[in-house]
Order: structure tokens, then C-alpha cells, then sequence
């Protein structure tokens, strides 16, 4: 495995406020719990800014998974000048939507994005906490493509690089600032 060049200072600050919460939320999960850094102004500053800097320019909205992916999704989307969709579990948009099950490290769930979030062709960045196994990145992106979208790539706050998420988002651009 190739060596992880070194963090700049303001994102090794920023992880070393993460948190592993081991057994959560089951037995042999280690759960990434972002909220110390999100209390932490300067540190939340220093990611958000980190996560626009490969994109400005290059996309037109952003979309986030419920529930962590919207604080980092708007967040980038109003660092990066453009608009937010919110990709949102089950039975929780209130207009006609696209749905999609998915497979998690830990079980299953299902996502859904309102029928008109996207433009036809509209470039759109997913951006979320953390990246595992590629699950729900993977399912955004279907949902996207079904409304039109154009999925310009993703940008995650951790990566978990065992778990190898990145492969299952085929050949599309994938940025990611703390890998674990």
C-alpha cells in the first residue's frame, strides 16, 4: 500500500478531534464520530475549505447523504458558490422521488432524491463524512443519474481505506482528506 503523503497542520488538528467509538453501532464497528471537530470552528473552517479546493469550478450543485453528509454538503456547497440537494433516507422527502436500496458495512437501508433535484447534465458533487465500503456513495450517484445528473465525483471529510470503498465508485474522481 502506497505511503499516505502528510497531512497539512490545520487537517492534522482537525483529525485528531475525531473520536473511535468502538462497538457502535455494533459489536465490531469502530464508529469515526465527527462531532468534537464540527464544536471546533476553526477546525470545521480548515476541512470545508480543504474539501472545495480539487472542485471550485467544477460542479454545479452539490449533493449529501442524510444525516452528516448535509453539515459537510452545505457547508461545500456555500464555500463552493452553488446550490445543495439533499439525498435523504426513506419517507422523509415531502415531493415525488426516485428511491434506492443500498448495502452498508452494517446492513441495509434505502436512500431517495426528489425527481426534479437535478438538471439534465447538471454536474453534481456527493460529498459525505466518511467513505467505507461505498455503499451509499454508490447508491447517491444511481439516484443522481436517474434524475438527470451528472455525477462529477465525490469528496469525503475520512476515509476508511481498508474497507476499499473507492472501487466501487468505478473510475469517477473521489477526494478524500483523513484517511484512516
Amino acid at each position: 500500500m502506497p505511503t499516505q503523503p502528510p497531512l497539512p497542520a490545520s487537517l492534522e488538528r482537525a483529525k485528531g478531534l475525531i473520536r473511535g467509538v468502538p462497538d457502535f453501532p455494533k459489536t465490531g464497528i469502530l464508529f469515526r464520530d465527527v462531532t468534537p471537530l464540527l464544536k471546533d470552528h476553526q477546525a470545521l473552517k480548515d476541512v470545508i475549505t480543504a474539501l472545495a479546493v480539487p472542485w471550485r469550478g467544477q460542479v454545479d450543485v452539490v449533493a449529501g447523504m442524510e444525516s452528516r453528509g448535509f453539515i459537510f454538503g452545505t457547508a461545500l456547497a456555500l464555500e463552493l458558490g452553488v446550490g445543495f440537494i439533499p439525498i435523504r433516507k426513506k419517507g422523509k422527502l415531502p415531493y415525488k422521488t426516485e428511491s434506492i436500496g443500498y448495502g452498508l458495512e452494517y446492513g441495509t437501508d434505502q436512500l431517495e432524491i426528489h425527481v426534479d433535484a437535478c438538471t439534465p447534465g447538471q454536474r453534481v458533487l456527493v460529498c459525505d463524512d466518511l467513505i467505507a465500503t461505498g455503499g451509499t456513495a454508490q447508491a447517491a450517484a444511481q439516484l443522481i443519474e436517474r434524475v438527470s445528473g451528472s455525477v462529477a465525483g465525490f469528496s469525503f471529510v475520512i476515509e476508511l481505506t481498508d474497507l476499499k470503498g473507492r472501487e466501487q465508485l468505478g473510475r469517477r474522481r473521489v477526494e478524500a482528506l483523513l484517511p484512516y
